[in-house]
């Protein structure tokens, strides 16, 4: 087997040991002669860092558990994540990372410890990333299946993520009633000045160089969210005639 195109070839951390390490035994016991290990020593502990493997390698693990939670895989929700891959990651990282994709669709996936790892292994910008992409995915047919957008939300609980970061993302694909208010996670009565401040918050929040370090495949659907916040933000501007 190939490398697993520029995520392996960026080099895994903490996702060798644990659930995920268990789950995907087979393709990352196939990577470990050509994978560097990113390690790190803190307070004289040694941590691993996030890596574009460590991301990516996380990501299907949650793609095939939001797949599953209807009770049923369709082909055509395979094909849309496939035409994402190929969108987002090119064709030699598409191909291996929906085999790996198809691999755990065969599995049972313990979803919470799964999560506790990569909580506990990965920084919070990062997280983000992962369940805008998951709603990216999900949105994909244009259609939110109940099932798939509860269980983002309980991801997103496991993952640690914030009530107000969750619903945030959540109405850049399901817009709600004052939708451009909660991406800023703030209410319609706030303030001009409270408004510009949580534009400011949240724009350094989504900024792409939060997530630089998962390399440039990732960084595409960074920029969607910024570009979100942004939008919410011009919209308030117009309907409140904010210079």
């Amino acid at each position: 087997m190939g490398k697993f195109a520029k995520w392996i070839g960026g080099g895994l951390g903490f996702v060798f040991g644990g659930p995920i390490g268990a789950l995907l035994g087979f393709f990352i016991g196939s990577f470990v002669d050509s994978t560097t290990v990113i390690r790190e020593e803190t307070g004289g502990q040694r941590v691993y860092r996030t890596t574009p493997g460590d991301f990516g390698v996380s990501l299907v693990v949650l793609i095939a558990a939001v797949m599953k939670a209807d009770g049923k895989v369709l082909k055509s929700e395979l094909d849309y994540v496939k035409r994402f891959f190929l969108s987002q990651f090119g064709p030699g990282t598409a191909q291996e990372a929906l085999q790996m994709l198809r691999d755990l669709l065969k599995k049972d996936i313990p979803l919470n410890d799964v999560c506790n790892q990569i909580r506990n292994n990965m920084d919070y910008s990062s997280r983000l990333q992962l369940i805008h992409i998951l709603y990216n995915i999900s949105a994909a047919d244009r259609r939110f299946e109940k099932a798939e957008t509860e269980m983002i939300r309980s991801i997103a609980g496991m993952l640690g993520i914030s009530t107000g970061d969750y619903e945030s993302i959540r109405n850049m694909f399901v817009p709600a009633t004052d939708a451009a208010y909660r991406i800023l996670e703030v209410e319609r009565s706030a303030t001009e000045e409270e408004l510009k401040k949580a534009y400011r918050r949240m724009a350094l929040k989504y900024h792409p160089d939060k997530v630089s370090h998962l390399g440039e495949e990732f960084r595409k659907t960074a920029e969607e969210k910024f570009k979100a916040v942004n939008e919410a933000w011009e919209n308030i501007k117009k309907e409140r005639d904010i210079v």
